[in-house]
């Protein structure tokens, strides 16, 4: 995935995006790819910004991808409303981790342990 300017994309774009970056993740995590995750992390995070610094947090727009085929997109969303919907977000880790699909689960247990133990402050 090359640069791209978030701040001119549609609210549907930007949700079409981050369900890209977190598929490629996935792959990316299935073979030698830490460079490529690393890159995709980084613009994942430039994209959560651009829709927190939109009106009303448009972070809200994720809490549809709770329910999307791929672990990665769902995990990536749960984490990305922990601030906005933290019941809801909390909730979707919890089921994450339970469902022991590495290295998702893993992910969502150590998230959930940061959270408890206040390490962890979803702004």
């Amino acid at each position: 995935m090359t640069k791209l300017d978030f701040a001119s994309m549609s609210d549907r774009n930007l949700i079409d995006v981050f369900i890209q970056i977190g598929i490629e993740q996935d792959d990316s995590l299935n073979g030698p790819g830490v460079a490529r995750y690393n890159r995709l992390f980084k613009q994942k995070t430039a994209l959560l910004n651009e829709l927190k610094s939109r009106g009303n947090d448009q972070r809200i727009l994720l809490l549809p991808l709770y329910d999307h085929q791929n672990m990665q997109v769902r995990l990536n969303a749960a984490k990305a409303t922990l601030a906005i919907a933290p019941v809801a977000a909390r909730q979707q880790l919890e089921l994450i981790r339970a469902s022991r699909y590495q290295p998702q689960a893993g992910d969502a247990g150590m998230s959930i342990w940061a959270l408890d133990e206040g390490i962890y402050k979803p702004e």
